[in-house]
């Protein structure tokens, strides 16, 4: 018989979803500092100026790959899995959720082979110079022994929310912040160990992480547990898993591809300081669109068990709520941005040149930033109701269509601020295009439809 327990078919829709979002938030805004107090350390190091903290930011594209391993089993698993209890069939969610996990230990351990053996030529490819090198092969050589912790933590961890565990899964991530902030200048400064002791503190951060999401997901208060029996993989089962995990993947592939090609481009028109001035921009730009992807990915579990439940006007009120919020506070950041860009840049690096550089590409960075909240709430909605292709389709528009192709057109003309520029009109663009498609294909197809009629 099904667990009955977080029934997201009952209650107030905006409650359901602030119960997960707030804890999913607080869990995201932590997780971020993961990588920014790495960079605000970094970029304080005593003799290597910013050169440490672009070295890192050089690694970002394959960090980000290596996150978007987690979420294509993570994003593709657990919306898979919300429906299937909505519809009440717990054990079909718990060999979702087995097959997930089967998936991050096998993508994991091949992920770590491959970046190990050819990190060199992609280092250099992805904008190193001889004189940052050295600072990103240090990182990322630690970091890859901890693939797998990542994986695992980040993927598995979707699975306690999609459960309704929002504080538990909150836990997982505030875990391994506190420690990795602990330990990060332990060893960097006390230690003398620079970047490598930055990556070795994720390293350990990210395994006490690890540990913990195995350790609730194998208990009794979970709701679905991780079963032996579940973790053999079916190939119709996997298949669903991957197709629709591809959106989340290619969410990261595609930035990993933008990051490179910026890189790449920034640091043939302007040198190692640009490519400083874009790894400050995206350490922003992740910590504010943390509380977004709190809102969204608490809206998911929502959106999922109202939809396998049959109750689409409920799966309406979800996507209103969520939309408006992430609008909302969208808006308020770009006010800020653009009153005070030079606040934001001197957390990380308060060098006279950083900032002549960093403040007017900080504004044309964020010029049009609220459309992207637009784009991220319309790739929610179809991951949560199982759109496989629309959600790929969301996916790859703003970043692979859009950013990328601009990125090296832009720069002929404007030279490095066409980087910049072409991340504000990828923003309108792909923002009103995703959220467009979205109305006329999802949002209002369900309000044709009666409740209790699963689909």
């Amino acid at each position: 018989m099904a667990d009955r327990r977080n029934n997201f078919s009952q209650g107030s829709i905006p409650w359901n979803i602030l119960s997960l979002a707030v804890p999913m938030t607080a869990a995201q805004l932590v997780n971020v500092l993961y990588s920014v107090v790495d960079r605000i350390y970094l970029g304080r190091l005593p003799g290597s100026g910013y050169l440490a903290l672009t070295g890192i930011g050089v690694t970002t594209p394959i960090i980000s790959v290596l996150m978007g391993l987690a979420n294509l089993c993570g994003t593709g698993g657990a919306p898979l899995c919300s429906i299937s209890r909505g519809r009440g069939d717990d054990r079909e969610a718990e060999d979702i959720m087995g097959n997930s996990f089967a998936l991050l230990l096998l993508l994991g351990a091949a992920a770590t082979a491959f970046f190990l053996v050819l990190k060199e030529p992609i280092l250099y490819l992805f904008g190193a110079s001889p004189a940052t090198f050295p600072y990103a092969n240090d990182y990322l050589t630690i970091y890859l022994y901890g693939t797998v912790f990542v994986t695992i933590s980040l993927g598995m961890n979707t699975f306690i929310n999609a459960q309704g565990f929002g504080r538990t899964g909150m836990m997982t991530v505030v875990l391994g912040a506190v420690v990795n902030i602990v330990l990060d200048p332990v060893l960097i400064f006390w230690c003398g160990m620079g970047v490598k002791g930055a990556a070795l503190a994720t390293v350990i951060s990210q395994g006490l992480s690890c540990g913990w999401v195995l350790l609730f997901l194998t208990g009794r208060r979970a709701i679905l547990r991780l079963r032996r029996t579940s973790v053999r993989l079916d190939r119709a089962r996997t298949r669903q898993i991957v197709t629709l995990g591809l959106s989340g993947f290619f969410m990261n592939l595609t930035n990993s591809l933008v990051q490179v090609v910026c890189n790449a481009t920034l640091q043939f028109y302007g040198g190692d300081l640009y490519v400083s001035v874009m790894t400050i921009l995206n350490s922003v730009r992740e910590v504010v669109v943390m509380p977004i992807h709190g809102l969204n990915n608490g809206s998911q579990p929502v959106t999922s068990f109202n939809y396998g439940a049959g109750k689409y006007s409920r799966v309406r009120e979800s996507i209103r709520f969520s939309v408006t919020a992430t609008a909302c506070w969208s808006a308020l950041f770009w006010v800020a941005a653009m009153l005070l860009p030079g606040l934001f840049i001197r957390v990380f690096n308060g060098q006279p040149e950083v900032l002549r550089a960093g403040v007017p590409a900080f504004r044309m960075y964020f010029a049009l930033f609220v459309f992207m909240s637009f784009q991220m709430s319309s790739q929610t909605v179809v991951v949560s109701l199982g759109r496989s292709r629309q959600a790929i389709f969301f996916s790859l528009l703003r970043k692979a269509v859009i950013n990328a192709p601009l990125t090296v057109i832009l720069p002929i003309w404007m030279g490095t601020s066409g980087v910049f520029a072409a991340e504000a009109v990828s923003q309108l663009l792909g923002g009103l295009a995703s959220s467009i498609t979205m109305y006329f294909t999802v949002y209002r197809p369900l309000g044709r439809l009666r409740d209790d009629v699963p689909r």
